[in-house]
């Protein structure tokens, strides 16, 4: 059977259980790194053509009072059937800093990402194979060199798990200080 013949729960499913994004983009006011509905679109773009779908992204202002809500609805569609999800957002009005079309942009931006969040089922929790060491002993494992060190720390800072590389090297107790301060 061919990626495109299953039904559109089936091509669901195949995208929620493969799908990757990091959280590569870093927010230096809070310190922590996040992820962008750019991020998820540009991650779920491989599905499209392999599974014979589309994603759309749609926004209706559903209260324009004092403070404006935003639905946004995301959905999976494969030409005959649609499968969607979604999330509400108030506009921040008093955002300081920031015009008026700025604020709605940004509410914009967050509802998308959260409306794609919940059809991909995107969470924060540990990705199961971060932790699956795929039947490998710690004898299994490589050595970590002073250049995979330095490739480990850059993985860190840009949002990588400390798990993903536990489950490749074998780790001083050095290494694995020096990545944890990265870590946070």
């Amino acid at each position: 059977m061919k990626p495109t013949d299953l039904n559109l729960n089936q091509k669901l499913i195949e995208i929620q259980t493969r799908f990757k994004s990091k959280k590569s983009r870093f927010n230096s006011f809070g310190k922590y790194y996040f992820r962008a509905a750019e991020d998820i679109l540009e991650a779920v773009k491989p599905f499209l053509k392999e599974l014979g779908v589309t994603v759309t992204i749609n926004e209706e202002l559903i209260s324009d009072s004092n403070q404006p809500i935003i639905k946004t609805v995301a959905s999976l569609n494969d030409g005959d059937f649609s499968i969607t999800a979604q999330a509400i957002v108030g506009v921040d009005l008093n955002q300081k800093g920031m015009q008026v079309p700025q604020q709605y942009g940004a509410a914009s931006s967050y509802g998308k990402k959260y409306a794609l969040g919940n059809l991909f089922l995107i969470d924060d929790t540990q990705d199961s194979d971060a932790t699956n060491n795929h039947g490998k002993s710690n004898d299994d494992k490589l050595e970590m060199t002073d250049a995979a060190l330095e490739k480990a720390k850059k993985y860190i800072s840009s949002g990588g798990s400390m798990d993903s590389i536990r489950a490749k090297y074998k780790l001083t107790s050095g290494q694995e200080l020096a990545l944890k301060k990265l870590n946070g």
